[in-house]
């Protein structure tokens, strides 16, 4: 059983990394190309109602998916159940986003958000079209199949934003590529996963799964509210162009972070949840992953740190470097997330989203607070305000990790902190080569061999547990 669940885990982390590699590699240039050719203001008008979509997607889902994937012995009548209620919700809140729409685009003054708010609400009924599909993929750790939608959806959305954005139509562009995004992944999915939703609305499985599911709708709810009202709380405070640097400074280590992240925690949740029951193996588990986590990530992000300005200067051109301030402030913010995100896991793999929502509650009022407070002191002050709460998430979402599974923060940042000193070194490495080589390329090459060569070297003569891990991982998919 330990070998099967070892043998998932590499195979789910493969085509996940697959995917995510390749998606995100052809969002990363799809978005250096559009940067190019639009404005901060053109992105920052489609931030602006960010928020408004984020929240109906949330109420659309309802977290009713993820119980489907904790769900061991899940019926047919529990995913028509499902797909029923979703569908229904997106044509809600489709119609809410609708009518709402010209009170978005008059509290910002700009009349343009009325129509572009309009056309992409679209993509919530889109998207629930096969959201039921989506999941059955992630529960069977299907994850090459989703490698094929995720690739094919990022290229052809990617060519309609591109196309438009040529032609001059602005933010209508970014529309564009959204929508485009989301009908192939729809119909792509359609095609591909044999499951047709049947006329079949049980109560039952309803009041089962929203009985687990409503916390974690309330906890998600309160999660993307604050994921998303710095665009809106920056376009009403300051100005669009702001929005569009906010968003920009935080596209790249995002990016980055989140293919990483996302590589781990989407196999992450189907497999701990096998284990469920089994709190030693569950604690043995987790404890790797969190590991696995910032041996990974640590050094990505306080590399990208370190050549944020050639970076910029390169893909994007001088006229975006104004965001090069915010978006080294946010690759420091974004280092706990891997760990907030496994602890959070946690909870759920455990059924305790009456613990996860109690803890979203806790932490985002202080969070808020922070945010509120610091936007009187300027747009950097509510970036350096951002590092202070992810520490405030990474406190928080590990306070009852401790209690479930006997693994305290302490733990936590003693195990990581090897991860953390030697990243530190590869961001003082990056940033001299940024100040000493002028040339944007050289500089970044130099970056990338310097700290890739030091972390190597310094994991292998430290023998940090994740090093031995990866090596392992690699000699396995040689064998393969």
């Amino acid at each position: 059983m330990a070998e099967d669940l070892k043998q998932k885990t590499i195979k789910g982390v493969s085509w996940s990394f697959v995917e995510q590699i390749l998606t995100r590699g052809v969002n990363f240039v799809i978005g250096i190309i559009l940067a190019r050719l639009l404005s901060p203001t053109d992105y920052g008008l489609v931030g602006m109602f960010g928020v408004f979509i984020a929240i109906s997607q949330i109420f659309v889902d309802g977290g009713l998916t993820n119980a489907l994937i904790r769900q061991k012995d899940a019926s047919d009548a529990d995913y028509s159940t499902v797909y029923i209620v979703n569908l229904t919700l997106s044509v809600v809140f489709y119609l809410l986003l609708f009518f709402i729409a010209p009170f978005v685009a008059g509290f910002y003054d700009q009349p343009l958000l009325k129509p572009l708010m309009r056309v992409v609400s679209m993509i919530l009924i889109i998207s629930s079209l096969a959201s039921v599909q989506g999941t059955l993929l992630t529960k069977r750790v299907d994850f090459k199949t989703k490698s094929v939608i995720s690739i094919l959806s990022s290229i052809l959305s990617g060519a309609a934003g591109i196309i438009c954005a040529i032609k001059g139509l602005g933010s209508w562009a970014l529309v564009a590529q959204s929508l485009t995004s989301a009908i192939v992944v729809t119909l792509v999915t359609l095609l591909l996963v044999r499951w047709m939703p049947k006329l079949i609305f049980s109560k039952d499985s309803f009041k089962r799964l929203f009985s687990y599911s409503s916390k974690l709708l309330a906890a998600s709810l309160i999660n993307s509210v604050y994921s998303n009202i710095y665009p809106m709380v920056i376009g009403k405070r300051f100005t669009a162009s702001d929005v569009g640097l906010f968003t920009r400074a935080g596209q790249f280590p995002t990016i980055a972070n989140e293919t990483l992240i996302s590589t781990f925690n989407r196999v992450a949740y189907p497999i701990l949840s096998q284990i469920q029951d089994d709190d030693e193996r569950l604690s043995s588990v987790y404890d790797r992953y969190i590991q696995v986590f910032c041996f990974v990530t640590f050094p990505v992000l306080l590399g990208l740190c370190g050549c944020a300005r050639p970076v910029v200067s390169l893909l994007l051109t001088d006229k975006w470097l104004d965001c090069v301030p915010m978006m080294r402030i946010i690759c420091f913010s974004l280092l706990p997330i891997g760990m907030v995100r496994i602890n959070t896991n946690i909870l759920y793999v455990k059924g305790r989203s009456d613990l996860a929502l109690r803890m979203e509650i806790i932490k985002k009022c202080i969070m808020f607070a922070v945010m509120f407070i610091s936007m009187f002191f300027g747009l950097m002050a509510m970036c350096y305000g951002l590092i202070l709460n992810t520490f405030i998430d990474l406190y928080f979402s590990s306070y009852y990790t401790r209690d479930i599974l006997g693994f305290p923060l302490t733990r936590q940042l003693r195990n990581v902190f090897p991860y953390f000193a030697i990243s530190l070194l590869v961001f003082g490495e990056a940033m001299l080569c940024s100040h000493f080589i002028p040339n944007n390329l050289l500089s970044i090459l130099a970056s990338l061999l310097v700290c890739a060569g030091s972390y190597y070297f310094l994991s292998r003569v430290l023998k940090l547990y994740a090093y031995n891990e990866a090596v392992g991982y690699l000699a396995t998919l040689r064998k393969r």
